[in-house]
Formats: C-alpha cells, sequence, structure tokens
C-alpha cells in the first residue's frame, strides 16, 4: 500500500502540474513573449495594442471564446478525441476489462428480465429457455474462470 500511495501522489502532483501549473505559466508566458518581443517591436500592431494590460484584455475575450469553440470541435465535430478513446480502450486493461464485464452483464440482465417477465405473467419456462439459461450459466463461468487483465 505504501508503494501505492507514492505512485498516487506521483500521479496526483503530475495531474496538478500538468493541467493546471504549466496551463496557467505557459498562457502568462505567451502572452508576456508575444508582447513584449513583437507587437511592441512593430509600431503599426502597437498602436492598435498601446499597452500590455489592454493586449491581455484582447487576447482573454478573444482566446477564451475561440479555444473553447476549438476544444469543443475536438471532443463533438472531429475523429482526434473518438481515435483517442480508442487508443485508450485499447491500451488500458482496466477501461478494457469494464467494458467487456459491461457487455457481459448487459446480456445477462437482458435475459433475466425476459425471464422474470415471463414467470410474472404465471409462465411456465419452456425446456429450450432453461437450457439456455445453462449455457449462459456456463459461458459466465467459463468468462470469469479465464478472464485477465491484458
Amino acid at each position: 500500500m505504501k508503494a501505492n500511495l507514492i505512485f498516487r501522489c506521483l500521479y496526483y502532483f503530475r495531474q496538478g502540474w500538468a493541467g493546471y501549473f504549466v496551463f496557467i505559466f505557459s498562457a502568462l508566458n505567451t502572452l508576456t513573449v508575444t508582447y513584449y518581443l513583437a507587437i511592441e517591436k512593430i509600431p503599426a500592431i502597437k498602436e492598435v495594442f498601446p499597452s500590455f494590460f489592454i493586449y491581455i484584455i484582447f487576447a482573454v475575450s478573444v482566446g477564451i471564446p475561440l479555444l473553447t469553440m476549438v476544444g469543443y470541435a475536438h471532443f463533438k465535430k472531429s475523429y482526434a478525441f473518438k481515435a483517442e478513446a480508442d487508443v485508450s480502450i485499447e491500451e488500458n486493461m482496466h477501461t478494457r476489462r469494464m467494458l467487456e464485464n459491461t457487455e457481459t452483464l448487459l446480456s445477462i440482465n437482458f435475459k433475466l428480465n425476459e425471464l422474470v417477465f415471463k414467470i410474472l405473467k404465471n409462465e411456465k419456462l419452456t425446456d429450450e429457455e432453461i437450457v439456455q439459461i445453462n449455457q449462459f450459466q456456463q459461458q459466465l463461468s467459463e468468462h470469469m474462470k479465464n478472464r485477465t487483465l491484458d
């Protein structure tokens, strides 16, 4: 558990660093560098953005909506996110296992619901349905016995 705790802390640190600190730091760095190395040196652009503060206001008011739309397009309109999700499922054995288990449970629940409704209507199970139940149980038993994480 102690080794796991160390790796968990490392993971949380990396998430905080990459997701928050680097995000804020790189945004401030980009704004500073572009203003003082590019805009301040070009008189025509300097007239549009006479101060760093005005440049930040413009960059934030245009950049946030624009980047929000780009992010939305990434998730909803492009094939990039689907490809990322596919790779994540293919490479993460825990996610893949969860997907396989969910598919198995859905089929079992569907069949059990059919049988429960039949019993609720005071109908007898046919020999074929009893054979199906036995086959289902054998398949589930095999699945549980042979499943691996990889």
